[in-house]
């Protein structure tokens, strides 16, 4: 049985502040890729996870993002009983503000599984 999600929080590289809900056992970091004001892309790592896996995480996995300032706010739930899954990328777009258009890329990588450990059976 997988453990509850914690919190984690880290701010891009224009100081906004983002929220994140992650499953302890699952993932590995959390980085975000975003244009900078001279039009040079830039990835940051925004959160490692401070914590190693106690147990198999699970056949599913749920992370939330939310960064209020600029109006995002999505969760992803994924699938994944052998564990196979390495890395989940999401592409948004700001919604709303002076910001808005402007894309935000999010990487959410998993856990290295030790090698020959079993997949998950959950």
């Amino acid at each position: 049985m997988a453990r509850h999600n914690r919190d984690g929080r880290g701010k891009d590289q224009r100081g906004h502040e983002y929220v994140l809900s992650y499953q302890p056992d699952w993932l590995q970091q959390v980085k975000v890729t975003r244009e900078l004001e001279s039009g040079r892309r830039s990835t940051k790592a925004l959160f490692r996870n401070p914590s190693a896996a106690e147990q198999a995480p699970g056949p599913r996995v749920r992370t939330q993002v939310r960064v209020p300032e600029l109006g995002i706010d999505f969760e992803v739930e994924l699938s994944d009983a052998r564990g196979i899954v390495r890395r989940i990328t999401v592409e948004t777009v700001v919604p709303d503000g002076p910001e808005q258009g402007e894309p935000v890329l999010i990487s959410i990588a998993r856990k290295r599984s030790r090698p020959g450990a079993p997949p998950s059976s959950g």
